[in-house]
């Protein structure tokens, strides 16, 4: 996350009605249903707490690329760190929290009265707001015309959704093309997701290239640690033997209350570990991943509501 000096936040609406929030190296898509009055009030209530939250991150940066337990002071900070602080002893900074974070911090200016249901969307990590009687549905896609989806509803105890793997945009020390990981909140869910990608591993593999994160990025907060750069084609059991060291480690942060479900992706074979409360969309279909798949992550409604046009359209904080 690079400093946010002379840069500005902007938002815009796009074609469809979603809102874009940007600002450096941040990029959030979100959406509101309810009343007019109300939605463009909570649209101008989260941009209001988005603008400064850039600088507010980079301020803080030094205790949130650290793996020890250092004192945060702002609301997202703090946040990520609590995120992180259930998966230590293993290495984790709270920096492995910074997306979920952001989103459930813009989320909650999102809630309100009236407001039926919302979403933040912060890079595939998405935080939901659900009213009684509504929910939404994530859709995940490994590859063009391929697709699986998720649904929640108010009655699920998931509220954040997010994915980790090696193809993704931040380093991952594991082979998994992609871990989708439910949880509570979007920053645990994003935690989650780097620890348990990091876990579907075959250490000292042959078809795995590993270069130090420092080598890749001179900021990383990993610094020298190997972090995966290239897998090859692997066997079925070499597949299904990392796969089940990932599972392993997502059953462990299930059974202490901190993830729901999870599924695991590595070249076209899949784990899921799963509860009954969420929706089986997400538990029996099939993302087949291959060498050349990725994992790019998308959300959008159930039913056919009209996209809302935000009324200002467009907005910016120097």
């Amino acid at each position: 996350m690079a400093g946010g000096a002379g840069m500005t936040a902007t938002a815009h609406v796009l074609p469809d009605g979603r809102l874009h929030f940007h600002h450096g190296p941040m990029d959030l898509i979100l959406r509101a249903w309810g009343p007019d009055r109300q939605v463009q009030a909570a649209y101008a209530r989260a941009f209001r707490r988005f603008a400064p939250l850039l600088e507010e991150l980079v301020a803080e940066l030094p205790a949130l690329r650290s793996p020890g337990d250092l004192p945060a002071h702002g609301a997202v900070a703090r946040a990520m760190m609590k995120a992180v602080r259930p998966f230590r002893p293993a290495f984790i900074t709270p920096m492995a929290a910074v997306a979920g974070a952001v989103a459930d911090e813009i989320l909650a200016c999102l809630s309100g009265p009236e407001i039926r249901k919302a979403y933040v969307n912060n890079g595939g990590d998405i935080a939901l707001h659900l009213a009684a009687g509504e929910s939404l549905t994530a859709a995940i896609a490994a590859r063009a015309g391929l697709s699986d989806r998720v649904t929640i509803r108010h009655a699920d105890p998931v509220r954040g959704i997010a994915t980790s793997g090696w193809r993704g945009r931040s380093f991952s020390r594991g082979i998994a093309d992609a871990a989708t990981v439910l949880a509570a909140t979007a920053a645990m869910a994003d935690a989650a997701a780097t620890i348990i990608a990091n876990a579907v591993d075959l250490p000292g593999h042959p078809a795995i290239t590993r270069r130090p994160a420092r080598d890749m990025r001179d900021d990383s907060d990993l610094g020298p640690i190997p972090v995966t750069t290239a897998v090859g084609p692997l066997t079925d059991a070499d597949r299904n033997r990392a796969l089940a060291r990932g599972r392993a480690r997502a059953r462990a942060a299930q059974g202490r209350g901190l993830v729901d479900s999870a599924a695991l992706f590595l070249q076209g074979s899949q784990a899921v570990l799963a509860r009954d409360t969420v929706h089986p969309h997400f538990l029996s279909s099939s993302i087949p991943g291959g060498p050349g798949g990725s994992a790019p992550r998308r959300i959008g409604p159930e039913g056919d509501d009209k996209p809302f046009r935000f009324q200002l359209a467009e907005a910016t904080h120097g």
